[in-house]
């Protein structure tokens, strides 16, 4: 049995050329040779133009969103001493609002009330959520949950988190018996 080389992509991938798999005589094609190809035409069905199709999916109705929570969408980056946390959070009271420290996660949760009730057959668009929501985040490292600091400013939430100076070590004195 011969070795052979193996090539580019199996080096790259891990793959290995299967048996008769000769990709060898694939043609090439320079720019002065013309080739047209035929896509396949899809077929796409919309919803027709009635009442019952405009209305929003039953996912977002107000009676499933006593159900379900949504989930905050957040940024997470570092400075040099905090962690900080945002999230866009417009409509929400900071008073309905709910920031946890646990170890070494995060948990917002909260819950945007709607003050409006609309039919849902009514809806043209309904792409808000509206309800209970939460989000966890799990923290990349040590902080101070007793100094934390959380502020909603302008439907933005800003969560700072002082990170825990690990680099620090603490001598202690050993006691004999």
């Amino acid at each position: 049995m011969t070795k052979q080389k193996k090539s580019f992509f199996e080096r790259l991938t891990g793959a290995k050329n299967m048996e008769g798999d000769d990709f060898s005589e694939v043609p090439v094609y320079n720019e002065e040779e013309k080739n047209t190809v035929t896509m396949r035409e899809e077929t796409t069905s919309y919803p027709v133009r009635e009442e019952e199709s405009w209305a929003a999916p039953s996912s977002f109705s107000q009676a499933d969103n006593d159900a379900t929570e949504g989930q905050l969408t957040i940024d997470v980056y570092q400075t040099e001493n905090d962690i900080v946390i945002k999230s866009t959070i417009a409509g929400v009271k900071p008073e309905d609002l709910d920031v946890s420290i646990n170890n070494d996660m995060v948990t917002v949760k909260g819950e945007r009330k709607n003050e409006e009730v609309v039919e849902n057959g009514n809806y043209y668009y309904q792409e808000c959520y509206w309800g209970s929501f939460s989000r966890s985040v799990l923290l990349p490292v040590d902080v101070l949950p007793e100094k934390a600091d959380a502020s909603l400013k302008n439907g933005i939430l800003t969560i700072r988190l002082p990170k825990a100076d690990t680099t620090r070590t603490k001598k202690i004195q050993v006691r004999g018996f």
